[in-house]
């Protein structure tokens, strides 16, 4: 039966189509269509089993949807030998949607060129070195965590067993690629997707990869007939005005497309955005795009895409730096966001080893940065990592000493300056010292003004063309233009630039820090670079191979700019309460806004110093750290840990609704697992090492606060280790963890020893009924509690009469009982009242008890 009529179903074309086949043809399209997947999904075989036209037809519609259907059919009929129904059913699909027809004839064929063009530009990328590599040889597969936009409440320490399944991370390969835009469990597809991660992961690397898959037929199948790269960093430079369409046409070939027919389905469409936290905000009087056809500046154009306003239904693929991301998360409409975890353990010893090639010096270079804890975890990121093994190379073929290699980003940055400089003859020094001031002050300009690209006329200026330093540390990027090939330069790696850049304020005499501290989220890292080269041994180098003194007051400089952020002047609002006035707020201060994990980046910074006392000393400034819906990293815990060693007397930490990223974690054998079952050893948390941090004898932490972060039992048992040891913790704060009986055993248990100091309590958990309980038994041991808050805590008739009993327990040496929010019955108000009268020096907090004195402001702060 052949389909005659231009309005049919594609229902209809599927019946017709399979009805033309002879049984063994349908058997045939059956058995090839069992490999037949789209968006990583295909049709059971025991739904295929049997089936006539007709409910083959009904079944792929229902199954596929009614286009991707058709796109699947033919398909596998090509599969099967059986082109001319292919090329049939083609030309139906083509007939029945009428007039235009023709049109979208030309988009089809034209789907092919593009496709081609892209396989053709994207097929090799450079290396470091300038060599051009196949794309497939040169990309590492990562890991990748998918998550949601908004942090949910994730325990805290919680292992990849216990993770819901889009949370685990997986390898970069094609599948994960195609479930970035695969449905939730509402069945909704993400239009926006961003892929975050720290500088030098490799996103873009990651991105050009989703491109040259694409292109190669494996991702979104029958789904996106168009994508474009966009580089915002680049784009941003683009000289005068531009449209959306000018910037598709860029990237096709002989800038020649059907531009009003592809983009009038922008549903089939993917924009691939590259570092588009590099986009400034949208002003406030400037109209967002809205016209493909529309020319206006990049920012807008991009703008545009990245708000909606343009192409609103068009598929969006954005990277972004973890550094600052909040900002860019405003500017989108509901974004699936997805984590870049970089290397694991055992991709670090692949990337060695297939770095070195020889087996001896391979082991012998990963086995020295294994040794070095922290310079193996700062391994995670494929830049770093490279960095570290080109270093280690030059020092093993000099036979250098291994243990010059420093545990910063920083230091291993600088040391590879000095170990690719230090290559010239020595008679070239002065001339290698000056030019690279003049490359310093290139990549300031560069940085300070968003700018990635420099022309030959920049290089000149600086006499820096065919320099010594322009071959080492740039790469030249030749594009046909109009009249001549335009020709521009770029650091081989942006966050060389951002080195570069922080080098200059301690290499030139006049500094203006002021520019760069006070400067915008695009100049994190370079702040954080600022740091590092404070270290002493970092100074010392630059003075020894650079000519140059630091002088003492550069610090001061950061200190008072410190002092400026410990003052509030970026600090984030306050959580709004119910019983929040509006009109107060109104007449509150505006103050700067701040992204939710700054308090984050600042010890970022001081981590990289890696100088005690500048850190303690910075730390006064900020005498209350605040992490709020922050999901800690590996690295992000061994900044906090470094930090808390370093805490001065006083400081007080806050982890509010704070998660950990999925964790990895090796696969054991049965026997292994109930072998340690067995044993029945607590494993250790995630955050031992922060606790670990607080029973340092330097450590000031006298208070910590834990609050909605689901807290395992291996949590509850290192931090009762902790309260055994920590010389300064004073108040503690549990509130609703969730925790569970065990596990608050366990922790009561660090509470109850003698050598614990904690003398404020607060204790918020309504979930157990049990757990006042627990805590009450405590208070005839505890030689340090003074202070206990339950409130929000369930206390029945029976636990009162117990808490009356404990209280007036000899051993009990507390002095403020705060019981405020707790319902409580008319007998156990009087046992309470009986207790106040017994012990008239205890206060207990409870509105009806109208009896107690007002608590002091002090005190009410304290609780």
């Amino acid at each position: 039966m052949t389909v005659k009529g231009g309005h049919c179903s594609s229902r209809d074309l599927l019946q017709a189509t399979f009805e033309d086949l002879n049984q063994e043809q349908l058997k045939r399209f059956r058995h090839k269509l069992r490999d037949a997947t789209l968006d990583g999904r295909n049709i059971p075989w025991g739904r295929l089993d049997g089936l006539d036209a007709m409910d083959l037809a009904a079944q792929l519609t229902h199954f596929y949807g009614p286009e991707p259907a058709l796109d699947v059919t033919r398909k596998t009929l090509k599969r099967a030998d059986m082109l001319d129904v292919a090329a049939r059913l083609k030309e139906q699909q083509l007939q029945r949607l009428g007039p235009s027809s023709s049109t979208l004839r030309s988009v089809s064929e034209y789907k092919k060129k593009y496709r081609d063009h892209v396989l053709q530009q994207h097929a090799k990328v450079k290396e470091r070195n300038a060599r051009s590599v196949k794309i497939n040889k040169r990309f590492t597969k990562l890991l990748i965590a998918r998550e949601g936009a908004a942090l949910p409440d994730e325990a805290l320490g919680c292992t990849k067993e216990l993770e819901p399944e889009p949370q685990r991370a997986r390898r970069s390969d094609t599948h994960t690629f195609n479930r970035l835009f695969g449905r939730d469990e509402e069945g909704q597809r993400p239009l926006t997707v961003v892929l975050q991660g720290p500088a030098g992961i490799g996103k873009t690397m990651a991105a050009k990869k989703i491109l040259y898959d694409w292109a190669a037929g494996k991702l979104y199948h029958g789904q996106v007939d168009f994508a474009f790269f966009l580089p915002c960093r680049e784009l941003l430079e683009r000289p005068g005005a531009c449209s959306l369409a000018d910037l598709v046409l860029d990237q096709c070939p002989q800038r020649k497309a059907p531009l009003k027919p592809m983009l009038a389905r922008p549903e089939r469409l993917l924009f691939i955005l590259d570092g588009a936290d590099d986009l400034p905000p949208l002003a406030p009087h400037a109209a967002p795009c809205t016209d493909p056809f529309q020319a206006a500046d990049a920012a807008r154009v991009l703008g545009g895409l990245l708000g909606k306003t343009l192409l609103p239904a068009a598929r969006l693929l954005v990277t972004a730096r973890t550094t600052a991301p909040g900002r860019l998360l405003d500017r989108l409409c509901s974004p699936q966001c997805a984590e870049v975890c970089g290397f694991s353990d055992k991709d670090k010893k692949k990337y060695f080893h297939k770095f070195f090639r020889d087996e001896r010096l391979a082991e012998r270079a990963y086995r020295f940065v294994k040794e070095n804890e922290t310079l193996f975890a700062l391994c995670f990121v494929p830049f770093v990592c490279w960095i570290v093994c080109t270093v280690l190379r030059q020092q093993l073929e000099l036979g250098q000493d291994l243990s010059r290699t420093s545990k910063t980003t920083t230091s291993v940055y600088l040391l590879f300056i000095i170990s690719v400089l230090s290559s010239a003859p020595a008679a070239d020094a002065p001339r290698m010292r000056a030019e690279l001031r003049k490359l310093c002050r290139l990549a300031r300009e560069g940085t300070l003004g968003h700018r990635a690209q420099f022309a030959e006329k920049d290089l000149e200026r600086l006499e820096l063309r065919g320099s010594k330093v322009q071959t080492l540390f740039l790469s030249k990027k030749e594009l046909p233009g109009v009249l001549q090939t335009d020709v521009t330069y770029q650091f081989m790696d942006q966050s060389f630039q951002e080195f570069f850049s922080a080098l200059s304020y301690l290499l030139e005499e006049e500094r203006d820090l002021r520019a760069l501290l006070q400067g915008e989220s695009h100049l994190t890292l370079t702040t954080r670079f600022l740091f590092g080269l404070l270290n002493p041994d970092r100074v010392s180098d630059m003075q020894r191979h650079f000519g140059v003194a630091v002088p003492e007051r550069v610090k001061q400089d950061v200190l008072l700019w410190m002092q400026e952020q410990g003052q509030g002047r970026r600090r984030a609002a306050p959580e709004k309460t119910a019983g929040t006035d509006a009109a107060e707020d109104a007449e509150e201060p505006e103050e700067e806004e701040c992204e939710p994990n700054y308090p984050l980046e600042l010890l970022y910074c001081l981590y990289e110093t890696q100088e005690d006392a500048f850190v303690r000393q910075a730390l006064r400034c900020l005498p209350e750290l605040e992490l709020e819906r922050v999901r800690l990293s590996r690295m992000d815990l061994v900044i906090l840990s470094y930090c808390v060693r370093c805490c001065p007397p006083g400081q007080a930490l806050r982890l509010v609704s704070c998660g950990l990223a999925p964790a990895q974690k090796k696969k054991k054998s049965l026997m292994k697992r109930l072998s340690q079952a067995s044993k029945r050893k607590p494993q250790p948390s995630p955050l031992r090492p922060l606790f670990e941090a607080m029973t340092d004898e330097h450590c000031g932490l006298n208070s910590l606060t834990l609050c909605r972060c689901k807290l395992p039992d291996s949590v509850c048992h290192d931090l009762s280790e902790a309260l055994r040891e920590a010389p300064a913790l004073t108040e503690l704060g549990l509130l609703h963890n969730q925790l569970s009986e065990a596990g608050l055993r366990v922790l009561l248990e660090g509470l109850a020893w003698p050598q614990c100091r904690v003398q404020k309590l607060r204790v918020q958990q309504p979930s157990l009924q049990e757990a006042p309980q627990y805590i009450i038994s405590i208070l005839r041991q505890s030689v340090a509690l003074s202070t206990l808050d339950l409130g929000d805590c369930q206390l029945p008739g029976p636990v009162v009469t117990s808490l009356c009993a404990a209280l007036q327990h000899p051993g009990c040496r507390l002095q403020t009982l705060s019981l405020t929010s707790v319902e409580l019955s008319k007998e156990s108000l009087k046992e309470l009242q009986a207790v106040k009268t017994a012990k008239p020096g205890l206060v207990i907090i409870h509105p009806a008890l109208d009896s107690h004195p007002k608590p002091s402001k002090g005190l009410s702060d304290a609780l």
